[in-house]
């Protein structure tokens, strides 16, 4: 049967909205009952090419069910690691989200690595889609409230327009506040040749956008720590918004020896999970802004934090582009922090989809947040294929509790 996930009215219920101005009800009670795993068209692309998908980052669609009527939607994980996570909330109250998060994350005695926090993100982002919709507000406005009209983009992949230069400029003229490059392709990549063409890219694209930090570039990761430190001392004067990803993302340590010796402002962590994966780089300022994203580092419940913690030591955020669910996850996110943020944006990826016939607001090179009640997305189910459901309870480590009911490790 087709089903599409939309918000239930509850006028039984006595909800009322914050966007109109009248306190609160309390939420009705429920818990979770069901959840079903789609396969996004881009894993199945995917899957049927030659070019092996990531599969840490699954645009896959997951639908948590709760036995109130109402459902959410997350983006992520694969089927073995949703499986898992999905057994382990079967039951539980979904406003419970910290508390669901932390028995997802510690549950199973080791920590959570970055592809199993993948699946934790997709849904603890569904369960605050849940909270938004019982109450009938946006998500941002039970993280704080929207600090700005709108978040600024910047492009990766913007169409050519011939000329490095000409596509650079078409760029900003679009709304955009940035345009992207990454280093000069090469096999073999030879660094000296590698470098000095990149250099003469990066000049190319700053006479295109015409003004200050209207241009960006990412490492990749490719360069060898000379390398990178050579290349950022060539840009500095060219004025970048933001150095990307200079080194290797293995040793975060690495970033005290490299930032005293470049000046650009550096960008870093979309390779990385949960908060302790990046607290090092934002605690010693190594960084200028956090590169991690929805459903990568757990969720929103996750993001939050690493958020509180980048604004505490006033580093910005300019999360990597994942899918169109967990961007339309960020724009809540990061529609409530106080600090600089800029969203990455994939030109060819603004457009309605089959399956998502309202996703994220985005126009004139900017995301802007609506008042759609939970992230404001709607999926039409029968365009995908279901991978999987889960509706039975399964836990097979015992979960212990302080005696106030707080959960502690097994």
């Amino acid at each position: 049967m087709k089903r599409r996930h939309f918000l239930n009215s509850f006028a039984g219920a006595g909800v009322a909205t914050l966007a109109a101005g009248v306190p609160l009800t309390a939420a009705p009670k429920m818990k979770i009952t069901r959840v079903r795993y789609y396969q996004s068209a881009g894993d199945a692309a995917q899957r049927k090419s030659s070019v092996p998908g990531l599969f840490n980052q699954s645009t896959n669609v997951v639908v948590v069910e709760t036995d109130a009527g109402l459902s959410g939607i997350g983006e992520g994980g694969t089927k073995d690691t949703i499986e898992q996570c999905a057994a382990a909330i079967i039951g539980m109250d979904p406003f419970r989200t910290e508390q669901i998060w932390q028995i997802l994350y510690r549950g199973y005695f080791y920590p959570a690595g970055r592809e199993k926090l993948h699946a934790i993100g997709a849904l603890d982002t569904a369960l605050w889609d849940i909270k938004g919709k019982a109450l009938g507000v946006p998500v941002y406005r039970l993280l704080g409230g929207p600090t700005r009209e709108h978040i600024e983009c910047y492009a990766t992949g913007y169409p050519s327009r011939g000329t490095l230069k000409e596509t650079a400029r078409a760029c900003v003229e679009a709304g955009y506040r940035a345009f992207r490059i990454g280093p000069a392709d090469g096999d073999p990549w030879d660094r000296f040749e590698m470098i000095q063409r990149t250099f003469e890219h990066c000049k190319e694209v700053r006479e295109g956008v015409g003004r200050d930090g209207a241009w960006a570039i990412d490492f990749h990761t490719r360069l060898d720590m000379a390398d990178a430190v050579r290349l950022a001392q060539l840009v500095e004067p060219l004025g970048p918004y933001f150095v990307e990803d200079l080194v290797r993302s293995e040793n975060p340590a690495v970033y005290r020896t490299l930032r005293g010796q470049v000046k650009v402002p550096i960008a870093v962590g979309e390779q990385f999970g949960a908060r302790w994966d990046i607290n090092e780089l934002i605690e010693g300022h190594l960084i200028d802004y956090a590169r991690v994203a929805i459903p990568n580092v757990g969720g929103i419940t996750e993001f939050m934090k690493i958020a509180a913690l980048c604004e505490t030591h006033y580093i910005g955020l300019i999360p990597h582009f994942t899918g169109p669910i967990s961007e339309a996850a960020l724009v809540h996110a990061c529609a409530s922090f106080s600090g600089p943020v800029l969203m990455e944006m994939l030109p060819h990826a603004t457009g309605p989809m089959p399956h998502l016939p309202r996703c994220f607001d985005f126009r004139d090179g900017k995301l802007w947040p609506n008042e759609r009640p939970g992230l404001g997305v709607d999926f039409d189910d029968s365009k995908l294929t279901e991978l999987t459901v889960v509706s039975e309870y399964a836990a097979p480590m015992p979960l212990y509790r302080r005696p106030d009911g707080s959960f502690t490790n097994w």
